[in-house]
């Protein structure tokens, strides 16, 4: 069993096709893609009408719920700028996709936690600051799920843990947008220090799952012109730098 895990998009279809191409050449069984495909000021529609043609699995992230609220007022710019270039079409997918997805009796896909869509599991927000989850915290984010291969988003940052018990949990980094900032659960930025788009590739042999985190060059200035046209200064440099705008 050899799996593509794409996650975090955020409207990046440049990167997104770049990593369909990589993965194309890499002789994969499954491509999954585990949430905030659209939220960003870049190619919602575009990127939305992509994934519906590919038919992977796909879940729920935090931002398609937040899409799909009906108040505007709860919506952030970012989900407001997707949500006014769908179509009824995009929007009946987007309420179509699961929170989770049981791939296999081993394989568990999330976009946060199994419990959270908001929830960081592989790190933690603390003093303000993003630190590597320690296996304690990481143990009890997995709660009592058994899967030996447990794949989530989220936070951005590429990562793989195998923990005590022997599970696997790997985070395949953002394919779209390589730092932002976060006011949620305390104010923190996060940042790969790259433009590149990151995936995952897992396969599983002699009963173990291995992880290969890889990471694609694209054209990321044509999306970092695009934020720009559209009014974001901040996902511009995020694009261009893997780093965040500081004020002043």
């Amino acid at each position: 069993m050899r799996i593509a895990i794409i996650t975090d998009i955020h409207g990046n279809l440049a990167a997104l096709e770049a990593v369909t191409s990589d993965i194309r050449r890499r002789g994969v069984d499954q491509v999954v893609n585990l949430g905030d495909s659209l939220s960003g000021p870049l190619l919602p529609l575009e990127t939305a009408q992509y994934l519906m043609a590919e038919a992977w699995i796909s879940l729920a992230g935090n931002h398609e719920r937040q899409i799909l609220v009906s108040d505007p007022a709860r919506r952030g710019p970012s989900d407001e700028f997707a949500h006014a270039r769908l179509t009824p079409k995009e929007f009946a997918w987007l309420e179509s996709l699961p929170a989770t997805v049981k791939l296999t009796p081993e394989v568990l896909l999330c976009h946060g936690t199994p419990s959270s869509d908001i929830e960081y599991f592989l790190e933690t927000i603390e003093s303000g600051a993003v630190r590597a989850a320690n296996s304690c915290e990481i143990e009890s984010r997995v709660g009592s799920d058994m899967s030996s291969l447990i794949a989530c988003g989220h936070t951005h940052i590429p990562r793989m843990v195998r923990t005590r018990q022997g599970q696997v949990v790997v985070n395949p980094g953002s394919i779209g947008l390589q730092a932002y900032a976060d006011t949620h659960p305390s104010p923190h930025v996060v940042e790969t220090g790259s433009p590149d788009a990151r995936y995952a590739i897992v396969e599983k042999t002699l009963n173990r799952w291995s992880v290969t985190l890889r990471s694609i060059p694209y054209d990321h200035k044509s999306m970092a012109d695009l934020a720009k046209l559209n009014g974001s200064l901040r996902w511009e440099h995020a694009l261009l730098t893997g780093y965040c705008l500081r004020d002043g």
